[in-house]
C-alpha cells in the first residue's frame, strides 16, 4: 500500500463509507472508490464488504488498520507539534551561562517565560565564559551567555549589555564609607577576585600593575557568589561583577564603584550558521529584556547588598 491508499482505508475505517471518507478528504467520491478499488486490486484481498448501505471491514481490514491508525496518529502529532512551533507554543532550549547570568536575569527569564508557555522545556548549565563558547561552538547548546570579549571564530557574538567591576565589602568595612574606590586605596587589603587569564581577573590585575601597586590575590574565585560569600566571611574585598549581589540577600554587604572602571560586557553567544526557532526568539527577547533590568540596577549610583524595593 502506498500512503495515498492507506490514507483512503484510514478515512473509510473512520467515517464508515465512501462519502464520509471523500469528506474527510476533500475529494470525489469516485476518487475515493477508485483508490479503494486499486489498493484492493493490488493487495489481491478484499479489504470492505457493502452491509446494508455501508461498508463493513473485512477481517483482513482489521487486521492492518491499528499499524496505519498508528501511522496516521504520528503524522498528526508531527503536524501539531510543527503548528505549536509555528506558533511559539512549544519546543526545547538549551542554554549555556555563566554562573553570574545563569543565576540573576537568566533564571528570571525563564521563570517568566515559562509562566506564559509551559510546554517549552529548558535546560541551562552554568559554566565559566571559556567552557559555554565551547559548548555553543559544539553545537551543544542553543545559544551561550558570558563575558566579553568573545574572539573564538566558531561562534558569533552580541553585546547585550555592560556593567562595571565593584569592589564589595561587608558594611562595617574601613573602606564602606568610600563612594569610589581607586586602586591606591586598596593597597594591602587582601582581593577575592577571578584568575588573571579571565575577562574580569585579568583587567583587575592590569590595574594594579598600571598604578604600581601590588595586587594581594587573598582567594582566586571561578564564580561570584563564592565571592560573596568569601567577602561576607571576611576573607578580603571582593572584585568581581556585581549582578548577583541584590538577588542574593545579603543585605551585610556594600558594592562600590571601582576607578578606574573596568567594563563587563555580557555577550550573547550563538554557533555559526545556525538559524533560530520562532519559540527560541520570543524566549531571547524576554531574556534581553531582563538582562537590560538587572544592569539598569547595576551601580548607577552607590547600592548596598539588599535587595530592590
Amino acid at each position: 500500500m502506498n500512503l495515498r491508499q492507506m490514507e483512503v482505508f484510514h478515512a473509510i475505517m473512520r467515517a464508515g463509507s465512501v462519502t464520509g471518507a471523500a469528506r474527510l478528504l476533500n475529494v470525489t467520491q469516485p476518487a475515493v472508490s477508485a483508490v479503494l478499488r486499486h489498493c484492493e486490486d493490488q493487495l489481491r484481498i478484499k479489504l470492505f464488504e457493502r452491509t446494508g448501505g455501508r461498508l463493513q471491514p473485512t477481517p483482513e481490514a482489521e487486521a492492518i488498520f491499528p499499524d496505519i491508525a498508528n501511522i496516521f496518529q504520528r503524522v498528526e502529532t508531527v503536524s501539531r507539534v510543527a503548528n505549536d512551533l509555528a506558533g511559539g507554543r512549544l519546543g526545547n532550549i538549551t542554554v549555556a551561562a555563566t554562573f553570574a547570568i545563569a543565576n540573576g536575569p537568566l533564571a528570571e527569564a525563564v521563570a517568566v517565560f515559562s509562566r506564559f508557555k509551559p510546554s517549552v522545556r529548558f535546560s541551562v548549565h552554568a559554566l565559566p565564559t571559556h567552557q559555554v563558547i565551547d559548548r555553543v561552538s559544539r553545537r551543544e547548546a542553543d545559544f551561550g551567555l558570558g563575558f566579553g570579549p568573545i574572539r573564538d571564530p566558531a561562534v558569533e557574538a552580541e553585546l547585550l549589555a555592560s556593567a562595571e567591576i565593584a569592589c564589595i565589602m561587608p558594611t562595617d568595612h574601613p573602606l564602606a564609607q568610600e563612594e569610589v574606590i581607586t586602586v591606591e586605596k586598596l593597597a594591602g587589603h587582601p582581593i577575592i577576585t577571578y584568575a588573571p587569564h579571565t575577562p574580569i581577573g585579568g583587567p583587575v590585575e592590569t590595574a594594579f600593575r598600571d598604578c604600581d601597586v601590588e595586587l594581594v590575590r587573598a582567594v582566586q574565585v571561578n564564580y561570584s557568589m563564592t565571592a560573596f560569600v568569601l567577602a561576607a566571611r571576611g576573607a578580603g574585598i571582593a572584585m568581581v561583577e556585581p549582578l548577583l549581589l541584590s538577588a542574593a540577600s545579603m543585605p551585610s554587604l556594600v558594592a562600590r564603584r571601582f576607578e578606574p572602571r573596568i567594563t563587563v560586557e555580557t555577550m550573547l553567544i550563538h554557533p555559526i550558521g545556525r538559524g533560530q526557532t520562532r519559540t527560541m526568539r520570543s524566549f531571547i527577547d524576554t531574556l534581553k529584556t531582563k538582562i537590560s533590568e538587572t544592569y539598569g540596577t547595576v551601580l548607577p549610583e552607590p547600592i548596598d547588598g539588599s535587595p530592590s524595593s
